[in-house]
């Protein structure tokens, strides 16, 4: 059966995730180093790691099976997904693939490198909206129904 696991410390769509796996029965292990507000929910489950920069991704990694799914926006940990056999999403929808995984993997490195060359290392980060939510509603309900119906 299709879990789903959230890398929750700056995830802004549980609520979403929390609604769609409802709807549909599944479990959903939220992962974070803590302060998240637990939910009544009994599909969801939270799982607080130790602090540290990769322990919730490291956990997630190796709690992940085939045809679960990840909700993250950390590149290296949707490829360590991918590779178990998982789909991930990023927050705002779009999904990571075994085909994109790379081109990300190599964007990400590019941007550190000119946050680096940039003085105060500051970059801008694109807000979250209403759009973004949306289209991740509409990703994940995608995707769910495409696990459904490879069996």
């Amino acid at each position: 059966m299709t879990a789903i696991f959230v890398d929750g410390d700056a995830c802004p769509v549980k609520a979403e995730v929390e609604k769609v796996a409802a709807r549909h029965g599944l479990a959903v292990t939220i992962v974070s180093n803590g302060g998240l507000r637990p939910s009544a929910n009994p599909l969801l489950r939270h799982v607080v790691v130790a602090e540290g920069p990769d322990a919730a991704d490291d956990w997630i990694a190796e709690h992940i099976a085939a045809r679960d799914i990840c909700i993250t926006a950390d590149i290296p940990l949707a490829a360590r997904c991918l590779d178990k056999g998982a789909r991930v999403l990023a927050p705002n929808g779009k999904a990571f693939t075994p085909d994109s995984i790379g081109m990300a993997l190599g964007m990400r490195d590019l941007s550190r490198y000119l946050r680096e060359l940039t003085p105060g290392g500051q970059t801008r980060h694109a807000g979250f909206g209403k759009q973004d939510r949306s289209r991740f509603l509409g990703e994940l309900e995608n995707c769910l129904q495409a696990l459904k119906r490879a069996g």
